[in-house]
């Protein structure tokens, strides 16, 4: 309730999340709670691990701080993201957002090795760590602070689909685990000459390196062109198919120039013998229904398939009772047949998953295999069969 009431005051019109303004200011809010929270977190945690002689407290301090500089690289990352296309970016700078999340990864790693390398040096030359009652409750203070954090990033990253936010609030409930960490510290030296603030600091600066790497996968990911959400392929064949003359969806790649700027492209199969004029008047209406409901730039090619011939109808049931033999193979599509006489083209794709454990060598003859098969009852048939593999299969 207290999230929605921030987010009311300080965002116009934040139920319009498609509005890329909107999006923005999203962004820019979480930025700016980060930034207040962690810069109090940091003066607190540097000046008791200071007064107290606590590694282990300054490890988690600078760690703040280097959630602060992650906050201030979020601000920019979003306001740069939101520049409008131009020519040498004509599909916009969306992706600076991802950029800007693996600089933040990056800062999060060199801290945490960097904290590891001086936990290490006070294990080989340990000093005592002075408990302190005020201390201890102002780190106990830090906590809910921490978690309130995370529960806000989290929040707006799910509600505007920002996987920089949602890293974000994952980073902050790290802390609260490195928080309670470095509270087990601070008990055992009240009632102990134990020493384990450095095995603690090492700790500390694991779950940071930790963080740092699960962060920089993360972003790293949608750079490299990861597989789409299962969800939004679904969405997109579902609505696909709800045209009268679109009779199968195949071939469907999806381009993510960052959040809110998503190309896709796909291969719609349509009757043969239907007006082409028709037909494309369909097409159009339905890229222009598929990108106003999902907020996506939609091109859709034109498969005509031949329906109705007894011939093309008997091969593909042969064909399909084949595929059953090769369970690798998710489905086959573009089935046609070309030609006269004796001089025929049994033309068709098969589907490979790329999550199928199917050697190189196997897809390379995987054609030829199959060709053979429907040889031996259709000798006349020169088949041309192409292997695709499913680029929107996760």
């Amino acid at each position: 309730m207290f999230i929605k009431l921030i987010i009311s005051k300080f965002i116009k019109d934040f139920e319009n999340i498609n509005d890329k303004k909107v999006r923005e200011n999203y962004g820019i809010l979480s930025s700016i709670m980060g930034l207040i929270v962690n810069i109090i977190l940091f003066i607190i945690e540097l000046t008791i691990g200071i007064f107290i002689n606590s590694i282990a407290v300054i490890a988690d301090a600078f760690h703040n701080l280097a959630d602060v500089s992650a906050s201030i690289i979020t601000l920019i990352g979003f306001k740069l993201s939101n520049k409008p296309a131009d020519k040498e970016h004509p599909f916009g700078h969306g992706r600076i957002e991802y950029l800007s999340a693996l600089l933040v990864s990056a800062i999060v790693l060199i801290v945490g090795l960097e904290f590891i390398k001086t936990s290490f040096s006070r294990i080989l030359s340990p000093q005592a760590v002075h408990f302190n009652l005020v201390s201890f409750i102002i780190i106990l203070i830090a906590i809910p602070l921490k978690l309130w954090l995370s529960f806000f990033n989290k929040n707006i990253g799910k509600k505007i689909d920002s996987s920089a936010l949602k890293a974000s609030g994952a980073d902050a409930l790290n802390d609260v685990y490195i928080l309670s960490s470095v509270i087990l510290s601070l008990l055992v030296s009240a009632f102990s000459t134990i020493s384990i603030d450095g095995y603690v600091g090492i700790l500390v600066g694991g779950l940071i390196v930790w963080s740092g790497i699960s962060l920089m996968k993360d972003t790293i990911d949608p750079l490299l062109g990861q597989a789409p959400d299962p969800k939004l392929v679904k969405s997109i064949k579902k609505m696909a198919l709800k045209c009268d003359v679109i009779l199968g969806v195949h071939d469907l790649i999806i381009h993510n120039y960052g959040p809110g700027r998503t190309m896709i492209s796909f291969h719609a199969e349509v009757p043969y013998n239907i007006s082409i004029m028709t037909i494309h008047t369909k097409i159009d209406e339905t890229e222009k229904m598929i990108s106003e409901e999902l907020g996506l730039f939609v091109v859709i090619h034109m498969d005509p398939l031949l329906i109705g011939s007894p011939e093309v109808t008997e091969a593909k049931k042969y064909v399909s009772k084949i595929l059953k033999d090769f369970p690798y193979v998710q489905s086959f599509h573009d089935f046609r047949i070309v030609g006269d006489g004796d001089d025929k083209k049994l033309i068709f794709d098969i589907v490979v998953p790329f999550d199928e454990k199917v050697s190189e060598q196997t897809l390379e003859n995987l054609g030829d295999t199959i060709k053979n098969k429907i040889n031996e009852k259709h000798p006349n048939y020169d088949c041309v069969i192409t292997v695709d593999r499913d680029y929107s299969a996760t």
